[in-house]
C-alpha cells in the first residue's frame, strides 16, 4: 500500500545477496535441439535460467558444472540438474553491472 508520492526503493530484494538451490529440467528445453548443439543449448539455458531468477546480467558458470553437463558428450546432455545460484557482488570497478550470479553444480544421488 505506497502512496504515489513515496519515495521507497521498489524490489530491494534485488540488491541483496542471495544464494538459492535449484533443479533444472534440461528436458523440454533441449527438446527439437539438433544432436551436436544439445550441449552447447544446455549450458545456454543454464545461463538464461540464472538470469531470470536471479536478475543479473552477467552469470558466471563453474567448471565443474561445465564439465557435468558435457561428460556424457555433446549428444546426451544429462534431464536434470541440481545447481547452486548464488548472488555475489562485482569487485571488479570497471565493470557495468553491480553484480554478478555464479553457478555451481550440486551432486545429488537421485532427483525423485
Amino acid at each position: 500500500k505506497s502512496k504515489k508520492g513515496s519515495t521507497k526503493a521498489t524490489r530491494s530484494g534485488l540488491d541483496k545477496v542471495v544464494t538459492r538451490e535449484c533443479t533444472i529440467k534440461l528436458t523440454g528445453r533441449l527438446h527439437r535441439v539438433t544432436r551436436l548443439k544439445r550441449a552447447p543449448r544446455a549450458i545456454k539455458e543454464v545461463r538464461k535460467f540464472a538470469q531470470k531468477h536471479m536478475r543479473t546480467e552477467d552469470v558466471r558458470i563453474d567448471v565443474r558444472l561445465n564439465k557435468f553437463l558435457w561428460h556424457r558428450g555433446v549428444r546426451s546432455a544429462p534431464k536434470r540438474v541440481r545447481v547452486r545460484l548464488s548472488r555475489r557482488r562485482n569487485k571488479d570497478e570497471d565493470s557495468i553491472h553491480q553484480y554478478y550470479t555464479l553457478v555451481t553444480y550440486v551432486p545429488v544421488p537421485t532427483f525423485k
